[in-house]
């Protein structure tokens, strides 16, 4: 992590809540709510992509907060297969608000992640969504805003380009493809930070 990430442990529905925050250097004009892959594959807020997409919305001027879901680390509980995970993301969100007095959350998630934001998305509409590497191919995923900012790896062999593609053609939802991404953009996190960046501004 960052020099400027700071711990801390907020109350859940399951008991603790363990948070990374990442403080912009400026006056924040917002709040970013990411979440990171599968509890049970090893999916945490230490997450390499995940905590690419808390640097790119720190830089953008936001306070980015990344909780590990229940089960994970430091949080009590344990996997309630995307359910609990949702009323996690809540009690965060309801903290977020409290502190730094946001109206409508950015909501960025990756994988597991991903859709488990485009489910919350359904009950705390966002200022905006970024969804990296979406895992529609293992979990159903509803429609999300037109303006969600969409991000896929052309070689990624977890979840395929196609189903993403399947899943977004109906919502008319565009797709940047990275090329020769993998699932978890080894080489190229530095890319998907300044594609969040440069599609933001």
């Amino acid at each position: 992590m960052r020099a400027a990430t700071r711990r801390a442990q907020i109350a859940g529905a399951a008991g603790r809540i363990e948070l990374a925050i990442d403080v912009p250097e400026r006056s924040a004009r917002g709040v970013a709510l990411i979440a990171h892959p599968h509890p049970l594959h090893g999916g945490t807020l230490d997450n390499k992509v995940v905590q690419t997409l808390a640097r790119a919305f720190a830089a953008l001027g936001y306070v980015a907060l990344r909780p590990n879901f229940r089960g994970v680390g430091a949080s009590e509980g344990r996997y309630d297969e995307g359910r609990g995970e949702i009323d996690d993301l809540i009690a965060v969100w309801q903290h977020a608000q409290r502190e730094y007095g946001s109206e409508r959350p950015v909501l960025a998630g990756f994988s597991f992640g991903a859709v488990i934001q485009a489910r919350l998305a359904a009950r705390l509409p966002p200022e905006r969504m970024v969804l990296v590497g979406i895992a529609v191919n293992h979990f159903a995923a509803p429609a999300v805003p037109a303006d969600t900012l969409l991000v896929h790896g052309e070689r990624d062999d977890t979840v395929p380009l196609a189903a993403v593609l399947d899943w977004a053609r109906p919502l008319e939802l565009p797709v940047i493809v990275v090329p020769g991404g993998d699932h978890f953009f080894h080489g190229r996190l530095q890319l998907l930070r300044g594609i969040v960046e440069h599609n933001w501004r």
